[in-house]
């Protein structure tokens, strides 16, 4: 496996082009499946996890073409058969095929799904879904086989608000008959733009985007064209990165409503950004202060920009406290980053207190899981020295073309 090599303390400017969002088109590709037409998806980001449910599309047969950012998904042929354990864990997304297939076969059977090691993600609201609707669950093993004479619409009332158990409600409640409406549904965006496309189909999707979705189940869906939008958390990720480094660093293709909850706390601690329509331009600045996060759905802090942000606390002046609240193991990439020098304290792998200011000197450092990979890419790029990551393949799930865009902004960083 390949390793990130990085050289540190280089200044950034120029433009960052943001990409498609990964959190959206993981489930746009499933959610395809459910049109007996072709179907064009554009602005699809270069990332593995976009390779391994191309591998699961063709498995059942469906046809695929992927040119310059485009995909053109065939499933007029498409054949429902077990998915291999193998492909269902490579990434937790895995799991919106099960719905998808659900919805228009009454028939499914496939293993748990796989993704990083954060802490428990069980999938009892994406089953819950499944019963309400009036599917049969049978669980043996990490092995699901769910069935159903009929799929009826009913009121799925989800125990908090999760972003896989709303989508996959979504694309099951698509084809089901009569109205099924999801209350306390998640409200990311990634959400509204998988509604989106639905609708673009001929889905009867309403409320998207607020606590309360409403689905009117249709017996057919038509081919359409659909844009993925800006990746926020790639962009997030760039603006930490600016808010470090940057020298007039431009991020371009974003969507700045969508991480206001992060640039508002960046602005809290003296960052210099300027927003405008759909780019955010950075100048790093000399002093920052403590600020203190905790990590809420959808619009709060994202958690996915938790770990990105644990090395720029590092350069806050004062002690800043960490909560996250959604996952309980998403502090793994601690244990490597006070190895690099920082001062970091995790009690009940809850809450992190930072202590600022502490320089980071390079070290050889693993990848724990995405945004764990993405942080450990940061302290690397603003230590002195040299850093190398292993374990890359985690962060390549998630960021399209990452040490190349980095490197036309002046980043000395290279994949070996």
């Amino acid at each position: 496996m390949s390793k990130i090599k990085i050289e540190g303390g280089y200044n950034l400017s120029g433009t960052i082009e943001i990409s498609g969002s990964k959190n959206s088109v993981v489930a746009l590709i499933p959610a395809a499946i459910l049109c007996d037409e072709a179907v064009e998806i554009s602005n699809v980001p270069n990332i593995s996890d976009v390779d391994s449910l191309e591998e699961i599309l063709l498995h059942l047969n469906a046809g695929i073409k992927r040119k310059e950012g485009t995909v053109i998904i065939d499933s007029s042929k498409i054949v429902n058969k077990e998915i291999p354990e193998e492909m269902s864990r490579k990434l937790r997304a895995s799991y919106y095929f099960m719905s998808s297939l659900l919805g228009k076969y009454k028939h499914v059977e496939m293993y748990f799904p796989g993704g990083c090691s954060i802490g428990e993600r069980p999938i009892d609201q994406t089953l819950k879904a499944y019963r309400s609707l009036g599917a049969t669950v049978i669980e043996e093993e990490n092995r699901y086989t769910i069935t159903a004479d009929e799929l009826i619409g009913n009121k799925i009332y989800l125990d908090m608000p999760s972003v896989g158990a709303t989508i996959n409600a979504i694309l099951v409640a698509t084809k089901a008959k009569g109205i099924t409406t999801i209350e306390n549904a998640a409200k990311e965006p990634e959400i509204v733009n998988v509604a989106t496309f639905l609708n673009n189909m001929g889905a009867m999707i309403r409320g998207a985007g607020t606590e309360t979705i409403t689905i009117e189940g249709v017996e057919y869906l038509h081919k359409a064209f659909h844009e993925v939008i800006p990746d926020r958390i790639e962009a997030g990720t760039y603006v930490i990165i600016g808010a470090l480094l940057g020298d007039n660093l431009t991020i371009k293709k974003v969507i700045p409503s969508h991480i206001e909850s992060l640039t508002s706390k960046l602005i809290e601690a003296g960052v210099d950004i300027k927003i405008k329509e759909d780019e955010i331009l950075i100048n790093a600045k000399d002093k920052y202060k403590a600020v203190n996060i905790k990590t809420q759905p959808y619009p709060g802090f994202p958690t996915d920009l938790q770990q990105p942000m644990i090395p720029f606390l590092t350069k806050c002046h004062g002690t800043s406290t960490v909560e996250e609240t959604i996952y309980e193991n998403r502090f793994q990439n601690i244990y490597d980053t006070n190895r690099m020098g920082a001062n970091i304290i995790v009690k009940n792998n809850k809450i992190a207190k930072i202590k600022g200011v502490t320089p980071l000197h390079g070290k050889d450092v693993t990848a724990t899981d995405l945004r764990g990979g993405a942080s450990m890419l940061i302290c690397g790029l603003i230590a002195d020295g040299t850093t190398q990551i292993e374990n890359i393949n985690y962060i390549l799930r998630g960021y399209d073309n990452i040490c190349e865009k980095l490197s036309k902004v002046g980043a000395k960083i290279e994949l070996i």
